[in-house]
């Protein structure tokens, strides 16, 4: 049986945030590992959208960009599922 994580939208953020911080660089070394570990990583409609309509406003397209790949690579959960 694999680990199921749900990313809420500050994971989320951080990891699709361009600039590379110091928390933002953890936090993808952290959802590197999981995906390593066979570890199920899911994407919860509700903090796309929150971080999506933070990025959109702003024009902020590179990590528009960096969202949509990652949202791509991993499995997406829509409503009521």
């Amino acid at each position: 049986m694999s680990q199921v994580v749900l990313l809420d939208a500050g994971p989320l953020g951080l990891v699709t945030n361009p600039r590379r911080s110091p928390p933002s660089v953890a936090c993808a070394q952290w959802l590197q590992a999981l995906v390593a570990r066979g570890s199920r990583v899911i994407v919860p409609e509700i903090a796309d959208y929150e971080v999506r309509r933070e990025l959109l406003p702003a024009n902020k397209r590179e990590g528009l960009a960096r969202l949509d790949a990652l949202v791509g690579l991993l499995e997406y959960l829509p409503p009521g599922l």
